[in-house]
């Protein structure tokens, strides 16, 4: 039996936001990750699984985010580190349903790193609603193309400037513009 691969490449035109500060416009481009694809299900449905190992997000920082029009400042940074991402997409109807986990770790140069904030939500083609945050995704199109979208309950970092700074508790907005794109399959080992 052969495995059918998918790769995930990430774009410009992301965005993030936490609590109530406004929402960070973020060029993602140049991220990738690699997963498997398990076989079509009767419901039209297969399971998709992302290698962590394969997973490179970019980093925010000056070049790639904005806050109302204005880079971050330099030397501020914020790592994202995948943990999990998996789900389903259904190819007929493109919508995508991925369970996505990871940490952020923010630093300012070599001074500061502050503990990782862990991060988990459903990110979905279709539409998320919150306290906060209302916003539709948009399912595969012809090229492979899609915006995930998702809200997450962040939790203190446990670091006391760092959570009243952010608010946390708190929510944060995730949206991700993204191209998926087939690969050929692997023979079996």
């Amino acid at each position: 039996m052969t495995t059918s691969q998918l790769q995930l490449t990430t774009l410009d035109g992301c965005g993030l936001a936490i609590g109530g500060y406004p929402r960070f416009r973020y060029d993602a481009s140049g991220g990738t990750g690699l997963a498997t694809l398990g076989p079509l299900g009767a419901d039209g449905l297969q399971s998709v699984r992302f290698e962590t190992s394969s997973l490179q997000i970019p980093d925010l920082e000056f070049r790639t985010t904005r806050v109302l029009g204005l880079p971050l400042p330099p030397g501020l940074r914020i790592a994202i580190v995948p943990e999990r991402l998996e789900g389903s997409l259904n190819a007929s109807s493109g919508a995508v349903r991925l369970h996505f986990r990871a940490r952020f770790f923010f630093r300012v140069g070599r001074l500061y790193r502050a503990p990782a904030l862990l991060v988990e939500t459903e990110l979905t083609t279709g539409g998320v609603q919150s306290r906060r945050h209302r916003v539709e995704g948009e399912t595969l199109d012809g090229q492979g193309n899609a915006l995930l979208v998702g809200v997450a309950q962040v939790l203190p970092s446990g670091e006391g400037w760092v959570d009243r700074f952010l608010g946390l508790p708190d929510e944060a907005l995730a949206l991700l513009r993204c191209r998926f794109h087939n690969l050929e399959p692997t023979p079996p080992r």
